[in-house]
C-alpha cells in the first residue's frame, strides 16, 4: 500500500512539473498588419501569407488563433510581457535573437533587398547607399544588416513604423531596405514608381520567437510538428504559391 501510494505520488508530481498548455484556449500572435503582403488589413480584415499560415497551423493544432495588432517594434515587449504566445511577423533569426528567444523551423527563406525610386541611376545595388539615406521598418533586422556593412558610417539610416515605400517613391528617402519577397509584392500591387535595386545583399530565414521558458519551449515543439505536417502536405507551399506564385517555405 506504501508502495502504491509513493509511486502515486510520484506520477502526481511529474505532472505538475510539466508545462501546461491548454489546448481549448487561443494560440495568441501578435502581428502587425502593416507588412504587405504578409499582413495588412483590408476592408477591416487582417489579411496575408502571415495569416493564412498561422490559420492552417491552428487548424493542425486543433486550436483557435486569436490575432493581437500592434506596431511592429511593440511586438517583441508584448511576447516578453506574456501577452501573446507568438510573432508572425517574418521575424529573421539573428544571433541576438536567439540570446532572448526560441525559435522555430523556418518557414521562410528570403533575402535582404535595396529597393529605389524608379529612374534613381545613383542607386543600383547596396554598394551604392554610401552618403545616401535609406529607410527601414523600426526593429526589424534590416537596420543590423545595414550597420554591418563595412561602410556603415557613411548611411544615413532612417526608421519608420510604415510607409517606407511611400517616402522613397516620393524621393524623401533614397532608398529602402526590406526582404526581396515584400519589395517584389510592393512593385508588383501598389501603383508607386518603385524599382529593385540590385540583387538581395543577404540571405534570411523567418521563424516564430517564443519565450525561453518551458511552456514556450513546448509550445515551440509543438509548432515545428505542425509545420512538418503542413509542409509535408504542401499545405505552407500551397499558401506560397497563392501569394507569391512561387515556393518560399523552401530553402
Amino acid at each position: 500500500m506504501k508502495t502504491l501510494l509513493i509511486n502515486a505520488l510520484l506520477i502526481l508530481s511529474l505532472f505538475a512539473s510539466a508545462p501546461v498548455l491548454a489546448q481549448d484556449e487561443p494560440l495568441r500572435v501578435g502581428m502587425s498588419g502593416q507588412y504587405f503582403p504578409f499582413t495588412f488589413v483590408e476592408q477591416d480584415e487582417l489579411k496575408g501569407f502571415e495569416v493564412d499560415v498561422m490559420n492552417a497551423l491552428g487548424d493542425q493544432l486543433g486550436r483557435s488563433i486569436q490575432y493581437e495588432t500592434a506596431n511592429f517594434s511593440g511586438l517583441f515587449g508584448m511576447l516578453e510581457a506574456g501577452r501573446i504566445d507568438t510573432v508572425a511577423n517574418q521575424i529573421t533569426i539573428t544571433a541576438e535573437r536567439q540570446q532572448a528567444y526560441v525559435f522555430s523551423e523556418p518557414y521562410v527563406y528570403d533575402g535582404a533587398q535595396v529597393v529605389i525610386k524608379k529612374g534613381n541611376t545613383e542607386v543600383q545595388g547596396v554598394e551604392d547607399l554610401k552618403g545616401k539615406t535609406v529607410a527601414v521598418n523600426l526593429g526589424s533586422n534590416f537596420e543590423a544588416l545595414l550597420r554591418e556593412l563595412p561602410y556603415a558610417d557613411q548611411i544615413n539610416i532612417k526608421t519608420y513604423e510604415s510607409n517606407l515605400e511611400r517616402d522613397t517613391a516620393l524621393g524623401r528617402v533614397d532608398a529602402f531596405v526590406m526582404d526581396r519577397v515584400s519589395a517584389s509584392q510592393i512593385i508588383k500591387e501598389k501603383p508607386l514608381p518603385l524599382a529593385l535595386a540590385g540583387p538581395p545583399f543577404s540571405q534570411i530565414t523567418n521563424a516564430y520567437p517564443f519565450r525561453d521558458t518551458e511552456a514556450g519551449r513546448a509550445l515551440r515543439d509543438q509548432i515545428n510538428q505542425a509545420l512538418a505536417a503542413l509542409r509535408d502536405n504542401g499545405t505552407l507551399a500551397s499558401i506560397s504559391e497563392k501569394w507569391f506564385g512561387t515556393d518560399i517555405t523552401q530553402p
